[in-house]
């Protein structure tokens, strides 16, 4: 879908797809890829649609789409990151948005939202503001209600699951990145960008091992710089307890045009590399996890 379609969100907000049968202690997530915007939405917006878009982690679903039919779930929002953002806390709003005043349990203060860019987005990811006019409370605690929560809370039961099944569980945090932003800091151009919350999020053996697979792959990788993950990756990830998550965030240039949002014929060479990927972290997972149950029953 090239142009967003003209849509009233409700029943499945969000998609969940499940293999036959989980063989892989993982657990894979799209926060940013959906691209159903709602009618009130564009109606509200100052921005044209395309303008919205450029703020998707566009196609990111198609990309690790494999993922069930190589034994692992994948959860992908329907709903775009322009409405609401469920990489972020559930309540980082900027009290400038609203003409009412917010509760006091709102986080305001966060940098997210000094950026613009909290769970309901001022700004998309050019700068621009995006809606025309103040919003109401109750219209943002409406979208977190209905679309934060219950996406949340699906992520949240397939990672117990996992770890029931397996003893562990790896999330990865899936995402796109505008190629602009790769060479942040000056660095090099990055294709790649893995986020642990710099070691806080996920077992250090397992960035290697993932960072490693793709720099085989002739991938330039990067870590923590300029993503170093978002709310999902800080608040999944606990290494002590067995559960890890990383953030992967692909250079967009890779596979779209970032301009017109737009796939590339290489789109399909990319997401057979993180195919690829996935059964290799899949495997290295059910080896660790392996291990560990051996060590504990000596």
């Amino acid at each position: 879908m090239d142009n967003p379609g003209r849509v009233q969100l409700s029943g499945n907000v969000f998609e969940i797809r499940r293999p036959q049968r989980c063989t892989l202690p993982l657990v894979l997530a799209s926060p940013h890829s959906g691209a159903e915007y709602p009618d009130e939405f564009l109606a509200a917006s100052r921005l044209d649609p395309l303008t919205l878009r450029r703020s998707e982690d566009s196609f990111v679903d198609e990309i690790f789409a494999s993922a069930p039919d190589l034994g692992a779930p994948l959860v992908a929002a329907r709903f775009p990151r322009a409405y609401l953002d469920v990489n972020r806390e559930p309540w980082e709003l900027d009290p400038t948005m609203f003409m009412d005043a917010l509760p006091n349990y709102i986080n305001i203060r966060s940098p997210r939202v000094r950026m613009g860019l909290g769970t309901i987005a001022r700004v998309v990811a050019s700068g621009e503001e995006i809606y025309a006019r103040k919003l109401r409370f109750a219209d943002a605690r409406t979208r977190i209600e209905t679309l934060y929560h219950p996406y949340h809370q699906a992520l949240s039961h397939l990672v117990l699951d996992t770890e029931a099944a397996f003893g562990g569980c790896l999330l990865i945090d899936c995402h796109s990145m505008p190629s602009a932003a790769s060479e942040a800091g000056g660095q090099s151009p990055a294709d790649i960008v893995l986020g642990d919350c710099h070691g806080t999020s996920c077992a250090s053996e397992i960035v290697k091992a993932a960072r490693s697979f793709l720099t085989r792959r002739n991938f330039a990788v990067a870590l923590n710089t300029p993503y170093a993950g978002g709310y999902t990756t800080a608040h999944y990830g606990n290494p002590r307890r067995g559960r890890h998550a990383v953030q992967i965030e692909i250079n967009r240039a890779l596979y779209m045009d970032e301009r017109r949002v737009r796939r590339k014929p290489e789109l399909a060479r990319l997401a057979a590399e993180m195919t690829a990927l996935v059964a290799y972290l899949g495997e290295f997972m059910s080896e660790r996890l392996g291990e560990a149950t051996r060590a504990a029953a000596e």
